[in-house]
């Protein structure tokens, strides 16, 4: 059975940090495309950053390119967001997704999901 768990969310001031991760288990998928969604109150659930599991290849939404970096551990199943220079604007709760074959940027095109994590960012 496939889990993944988010761990890392918290409260933060506005210029802060948090990394946030991702453990993956029952889940060997060499083409599958790791990816962190966050949804706002009121919002539509939007992906932030994905990486392709084979090769690392990596992409970021565009409103938060050069402050979040995604990466990943083969070796603990683990997937990371560290997030810096976080704004309130960043609030919101963080989900874990997995789809395959190859990235997506949909969640409905994502099979399996975390519980998600919240991210609180106060100005």
């Amino acid at each position: 059975q496939v889990q993944l768990a988010e761990s890392g969310g918290g409260s933060v001031q506005a210029g802060g940090s948090l990394r946030l991760s991702c453990a993956a288990s029952g889940y060997t998928d060499s083409r599958a495309c790791m990816a962190w969604f966050r949804q706002a109150p009121r919002k539509d659930r939007e992906e932030v950053a994905n990486i392709y599991i084979g090769d690392g290849a990596t992409h970021y939404a565009e409103s938060v390119e050069g402050r979040f970096t995604i990466s990943q551990d083969n070796a603990k199943s683990t997937v990371y967001l560290q997030m810096n220079s976080l704004k309130p604007e960043d609030t919101g709760m963080y989900y874990c997704a997995a789809a395959s074959p190859g990235c997506r940027s949909d969640w409905y095109a994502h099979n399996y999901w975390g519980q998600g994590t919240q991210v609180t960012v106060s100005s």
